[in-house]
């Protein structure tokens, strides 16, 4: 196993964002929408068994062979998320190749899909990478970079696809590695107005497309009043859990940790309001090849830093490392 061993610029927060709210907000207050016009984009499908299409976008830097860094965004996110696109851009000027890919039933891909994510649901990502190996991408290595919800599934596919993965190097931002912790916090009175907002998303993405769904959960889904709910009532049971406890606990990034064996590069915030630190504390046992690092500051996906954003750039040290 390749041990994680990086020397990391501290996080420092990039004036007026300070605090994990405004850290965690600034993507949405500011509307920033990375510019990718001079990597045009190719779209690329993958058929799921069940008829599903979903779908990403191929940006390649030249004709030459480069690693190509897959990215997978968080939950309500797709490939147009403001974290994604300025990741996509950061990489595209540093001569990476990158695919930004939709999670299934996520942005462009919701016409096309009768089901959707969660956030175990890392067959998907298998899916993807498959098709870019057999269609002849990423010859010069494969890298993988998730974000919240999609780093989660990231990081559950690392662990059990254990040697045989086809992903070599990978970074998660602010992994909910325990679902069932951050469903709690994220209905904590402090965080009732992030709650709603993703509550609604969810409803709004779950109904802006075809879905095989039986007439309970379309009740379910409809009437949900938290996001444990949702997943109770609608996750759960078309996915094969019992409920939303075993939903949590069976799709946990935690516990597939010790079982990843390549490089990998796991960062989170200590003033994160979605995710608790302590689910990142209380880990023990990790192997050589999975590094921890919790920033002071830094928010949900937020690391907006002086010198630009702080994950995107502990990502590019991974990725050039020897």
């Amino acid at each position: 196993m390749t041990p994680v061993q990086l020397s990391l610029p501290k996080f420092r927060e990039r004036l007026p964002w300070r605090g994990g709210d405004l850290q965690t907000a600034r993507n949405a207050l500011t509307r920033d929408h990375a510019e990718l016009d001079a990597w045009p984009g190719t779209r690329i499908c993958f058929a799921a068994a069940n008829g599903d299409q979903l779908s990403g976008v191929l940006h390649k830097v030249a004709a030459r062979e480069t690693p190509l860094v897959v990215l997978i965004h968080g939950l309500t996110g797709c490939e147009d998320s403001a974290h994604v696109r300025a990741s996509a851009r950061r990489l595209l000027e540093s001569g990476f190749d990158v695919f930004r890919f939709n999670l299934r039933g996520a942005g462009p891909s919701r016409a096309d899909c009768r089901s959707m994510y969660h956030a175990g649901r890392s067959d998907d990502l298998r899916l993807a990478l498959d098709g870019l190996v057999s269609a002849g991408h990423g010859r010069a290595g494969i890298f993988a970079m998730g974000y919240s919800l999609g780093a989660n599934l990231m990081l559950k596919y690392l662990g059990a696809a254990g040697k045989s993965t086809m992903i070599s190097r990978a970074v998660a931002v602010s992994a909910p590695i325990d679902l069932a912790a951050a469903s709690t916090r994220l209905e904590a009175q402090r965080n009732r107005g992030y709650h709603r907002w993703l509550l609604d998303r969810m409803k709004s993405d779950w109904q802006g497309g075809p879905l095989d769904i039986a007439p309970e959960q379309i009740d379910a889904l409809q009437s949900a009043a938290t996001i444990r709910e949702f997943d109770n009532g609608v996750v759960a049971p078309l996915n094969g859990f019992a409920d939303a406890t075993d939903y949590y606990a069976r799709n946990s990034a935690r516990q597939f940790l010790t079982r990843i064996t390549v490089p990998t590069l796991v960062l989170h915030a200590d003033n994160d309001p979605w995710i608790p630190v302590d689910s990142y504390r209380a880990l023990f046992g990790l192997p050589a090849t999975v590094r921890v690092e919790i920033a002071r500051g830094g928010g949900h996906v937020g690391f907006h830093g002086r010198e630009g954003r702080w994950h995107d750039e502990a990502a590019l040290l991974l990725f050039r490392a020897a």
